[in-house]
């Protein structure tokens, strides 16, 4: 472990509203400036859900928290804003317009996070403070051993290094722009993330969407809020915003997932060599288990 720098909060209230993607309700997020050590959490209904591997839900879909009966989806992009731009401690309070008093869902926007960091960007950063006035270190995993995860052909593994390095792999053969697709990186200031991963979009198969829909998934899902391939057309609504795209909201996601390794307001994404291939948000959750596992 590493201190990097201090902790961080927003400098005033985010509050943004738009439709969730698997529920089609529309959801509004209320973000506020949390005291330092206090890590990021959410607040629905007055219930404290803390953005912690602990309260993750095996979904393949999306990435979902739950606690006593209560939970909130899809808040992969989100925190992945949140990580990517070097928000540690916040309370994250949603609300939806539907009648389900159990569940709620963060807003998809348009697929990808740049709505969130735009809004970030917006109010600005402050460093953190405790109850007593003193800023903290925001201290930084660094792997001592690397660590694996895999289920059948998917993978993702990590090595000890003294920066972050993510390559990350797609393979999806019945779409040809799809099939084996990389993309690497390396991670060094959130203006990279903010400029570079924010704003690649979710990606589907256009085929698969009727099976999901019938399934009551993707309510809410069109092409505003997602690239969409088809298996004998190609793309469907060019223009990519980068010729990465799908590799690089895979790298999102992943971030997004991995946040969930942070603890009382330090680093999630740890500093290691990563490389994953055809991973999901089942994968990247068995991953950060395992990092909590070995820390």
């Amino acid at each position: 472990m590493e201190i990097r720098k201090q902790q961080q909060t927003i400098a005033r209230c985010i509050e943004k509203t738009g439709r969730a993607l698997h529920s089609g309700d529309l959801s509004t997020v209320r973000i506020w400036p949390e005291l330092a050590g206090t890590g990021r959490y959410f607040d629905f209904r007055s219930l404290l859900i803390p953005a912690s591997i602990d309260f993750a839900e095996d979904s393949p879909l999306c990435t979902t928290l739950r606690k006593d009966g209560h939970s909130v989806r899809t808040v992969e992009h989100l925190l992945s804003a949140l990580e990517g731009t070097g928000v540690d401690n916040c309370r994250i309070e949603i609300m939806n317009s539907g009648s389900d008093d159990t569940s709620v869902e963060v807003p998809i926007f348009d697929g990808s996070a740049r709505e969130w960091v735009e809004a970030i960007d917006q109010v600005g950063l402050t460093d953190a403070m405790d109850c007593n006035g003193r800023s903290c270190d925001r201290v930084a995993p660094y792997l001592t051993q690397p660590v694996h995860v895999s289920k059948g052909d998917s993978v993702i593994a990590a090595f000890p290094a003294n920066e972050t390095n993510i390559s990350y792999g797609i393979d999806f053969p019945q779409v040809s722009d799809l099939s084996l697709k990389w993309y690497s990186s390396s991670f060094c200031t959130g203006s990279f993330y903010s400029k570079q991963i924010a704003p690649s979009r979710t990606f589907c198969i256009y085929e698969e969407v009727e099976k999901m829909r019938s399934a009551g998934l993707i309510k809410g899902g069109s092409a505003e809020n997602a690239v969409a391939f088809s298996i004998s057309k190609g793309l469907l609504n060019p223009p990519l915003r980068s010729l990465e795209e799908p590799c690089r909201h895979k790298v999102l996601d992943f971030i997004g997932d991995v946040s969930l390794f942070a603890r009382r307001g330090s680093q999630g994404l740890p500093v290691a060599n990563i490389i994953a291939f055809k991973g999901g948000h089942s994968l990247h959750a068995e991953f950060v288990r395992k990092l909590s596992s070995t820390s």
